[in-house]
This record gives structure tokens, sequence and C-alpha cells, in this order.
């Protein structure tokens, strides 16, 4: 669409109010509501965003280590450009219209720590080697009866999950909030957010929801897009969403698979698909699939970013603990679903759903494709169980550890750039850094008196 499209489309609508937004390092969208004038302004002379948004964490304390932004440079304004092309409606909202923006043509600086511009990027990079990126993402996540108010009274202890018991794949327990399980679906559906399916997960309150696929820039804004959508749907039906990846000890952890292919430019034939290959997978993607496994502890904060991501990845919790491939096999980081050559797909299991969609999805076609290009050979897949094959090399246990991997090796630059990977791989530090300062309820139950 054109800026003189949108005009005449926004022109039309009954109301003055436009709404946009951008997406952080985090994943977190931050965004305002402008008038439609000023934002038909905005269209052809870019918006202004407070550079802020990448000088500050996911809870707006400034970071004292970053470059691209922070105290140093003033917070100016940045420029964001909206992208046309991701026009909604907000049905929960009275239809407003929404829009994505990045920084894809602001300053230097500010557009390398702009996860939405580097998708673009390596997206680009795809296209031009011939090969059209699908994929999709998935969530599982907890839902609670609870306010944000009622959370921060409860001084952010012992949530009361939606529904009890272990249901997982359950016809009972979504009936027990009938309204609020099918606006999911509904609602997500009329944001553009289409659902390939909606259940129970295994754990008091689990959902999990499969979006359906398409080119990787639609889906990883139908992924971000889906994880707000779900939280703010569910505050109207006084429910808190968590895509939080590990919030009790006791209860399996929140995924955020993701599943890709690659296709001809015209998206008529799955090229990870052939007849007459190993397990039906092409030479492109034996390659590809080698490529993650290869680059794959070298770029874990790009899947699992946060202190909490890495509780997760323990044996027997349905979480990869290993650099480890097989053929349908939900044990390992890399599962490849070889139905038919529509399906044919890889999944990689190691997001968890506090995946930044922008991040992980990068990472998972940057390493594809250099395995692609390095003509990368793919070992044998795992067969059984990948919690008890010692023979595939262990993922870092520590988001302290697995920066400290990622900072010491040269191939995150080399896929993401340097620039990115200096902004990124300082927040992640400053990440761990507020964590160790903390002092936690497990530190003081265990040592406040017994010491």
């Amino acid at each position: 669409m054109t800026s003189k499209d949108i005009a005449s489309t926004l022109n039309a609508l009954p109301t003055d109010k436009v709404k946009y937004a951008i997406v952080d390092i985090d994943g977190i969208l931050r965004g305002k509501i402008l008038h439609r004038s000023k934002f038909l302004k905005g269209l052809d002379e870019g918006m202004g965003f407070c550079n802020v948004v990448f000088g500050w964490d996911s809870n707006d304390v400034c970071y004292d280590n970053t470059r691209a932004s922070g105290w140093h440079t003033g917070y100016p304004d940045a420029i964001c450009n909206v992208d046309l092309n991701t026009l909604r409606y907000v049905p929960w909202e009275d239809n407003i219209p929404f829009f994505l923006g990045d920084f894809s043509q602001a300053e230097p600086g500010v557009r390398a720590a702009c996860p939405r511009s580097l998708l673009r990027r390596i997206r680009q990079e795809c296209l031009d080697l011939g090969y059209t990126p699908m994929f999709a993402q998935e969530f599982e996540w907890f839902n609670f009866k609870e306010t944000p108010q009622s959370w921060h009274d409860k001084d952010y202890h012992s949530p009361t999950p939606l529904t009890p018991g272990m249901f997982g794949y359950s016809i009972l327990r979504p009936s027990v909030n009938p309204q609020f399980y099918h606006q999911l679906f509904d609602d997500l559906q009329a944001f553009g957010i289409p659902l390939e399916g909606l259940h129970t997960e295994t754990g008091p309150g689990v959902y999990e929801a499969a979006i359906i696929f398409d080119d990787i820039l639609e889906s990883a804004d139908r992924a971000t897009l889906f994880k707000t959508g779900v939280k703010e749907i569910a505050y109207r039906h006084g429910i808190m969403a968590s895509f939080m990846a590990k919030w009790s000890e006791e209860l399996p952890g929140c995924g955020g698979h993701i599943h890709q292919s690659l296709w001809d430019p015209e998206q008529k034939q799955n090229l990870f698909y052939q007849t007459d290959a190993p397990e039906k997978m092409s030479e492109l993607m034996q390659h590809y699939v080698a490529g993650q496994l290869h680059c794959l502890p070298y770029i874990l904060p790009m899947f699992v970013p946060n202190v909490n991501s890495y509780k997760r990845l323990v044996k027997g919790s349905w979480a990869s603990v290993s650099a480890s491939w097989g053929i349908e096999n939900r044990t390992t980081a890399l599962r490849v679903i070889n139905h038919g050559p529509k399906s044919m797909r890889l999944e990689t299991r190691v997001p968890g759903a506090d995946s930044n969609p922008y991040l992980a999805m990068s990472a998972c076609l940057a390493a594809g494709l250099y395995g692609i290009k390095n003509r990368l050979t793919l070992p044998d897949p795992v067969r059984g169980s990948a919690y008890d094959n010692t023979s595939n090399p262990p993922l870092p246990t520590s988001l302290y550890e697995a920066v400290d991997l990622m900072k010491s090796s040269t191939l995150a630059a080399e896929l993401f750039g340097a620039e990115f990977c200096d902004h990124f791989i300082r927040t992640r530090e400053w990440e761990w850094r507020q964590f160790s300062q903390a002092v936690t309820q497990w530190e003081l139950k265990r040592y406040f008196e017994i010491i």
C-alpha cells in the first residue's frame, strides 16, 4: 500500500486515532496513539521516537553500558518508519487502526539495535539467494486469576492459576472459561493473527496456540502481536497471561517453538522436501539443519534471552539441553517434521515463550543460511531420548555462560553484524548483572536462619 492509499483508508474511518508501535530488544511493544493528521504527516517525514526504547531494559531502567542509546546520547528522537503493510484493526479496542514500525532507515546505531530491522536484513539476504523463508511460531503460556494490581499487592508471590490440575489437550478445561477461550481465537483472527490451533497444555491454566505460517517478517509480526494481544484480551476477563519461560520449578516451562521451511520464489514448492532423499530431506534442508546445529551453542541468547529462560532447559522437561536433532523427536533441539511435501519443515524447539520473535527467527534463518553457504554436513540424527545421549554438545546452562560463549566467538558477528552483537550482548550482560545483585526468596529461605 502507498501512503496515499493509507490516507484514503484512514480518512474514511469514524475515528481520528491511530495506534502504532515498535519492538524493543526484549520483544516488548513500545507505542503510542496519534491523531490521524499527525500520523499521516509522519508517513512522509518519519516518526520521531525517543531512542530510550533501545536504552533501557524491560523494567524501564536505563542501561549504563550501551552505545546505541544512553545518557551519553541525550536520548534524542530516532526516525521510525511505519511499515504500511502492517495495517490491522484492533477488535477489542473499537477497531482502532494499528501499524508496526522499525528503524531500518535510522542512524546506524539505532538501526543496528532494532530487532525488526535485523530480521528485514537477513530476510533480504535469503531472498537474494533465491529462497522465500516461510515461518511460524507457537506459544505455550500460563493464565492466572489475577490483575496487575492484585499481582502487585501479592508482592509477586503465589499467583492463582485460572484452572487447577494437569489437563493437557483437555476438552473440559476450556469450557470453564469459554468466553475467554473463544474470544482468543476469534479476536486474534480479526486482528490478522490466524491460529492453526488452540488447546490446553499440561499444567494448571496452560494454553498453547500455533499461528498459521507465512513469510518470515509477517510471521514475526504475528508472533509479537500475538503475545500482546493475548495479554490484552485476558485483562478484559480479569485474567493475567504470562509468557515467562518457567514460573514454577514444579511445573513445565513455556516453549515458543519456531517452524520453518524455504520455498521457491513463487512459493509453489517446498525446497526442503525431496521424494528420493533420506527421510525426504533435500540436500538444501540438510545443510540448513546442519547450520543451525553448528551455530546453536554460540547464538543461544537469541533464543533464550533472559535469566529465567535457562530454568526451562532441563532434562525431561520437553525442552532441549544439547545441540541435537532428530526426526519427529521432541527431546532434541531441532525436530524435523517430514510428513509430506507441503508440511515438510524444521521445528527449532529451543526458544521459550519469552523469546523475542524477531531475534529468534533471525537466528534460525541466519544459522540455516550459514549451513547452506558453507555446505555443512549433517550428522546422524538422535534416535530415542536426547537426554540420555551424551555425544551431543551440551548447551550453556545460564545466561552468563551463554553470553560469554557468544561474545568470545566471531560467529555471531558474522551472522548478525558486529554493531547488533555489541548492543545485544551488552543488554544481556546488564540483565545478568541485575540478577546477580538481587537477593532471592530461595536465598532467604535457605540461609537466613541456619547459616
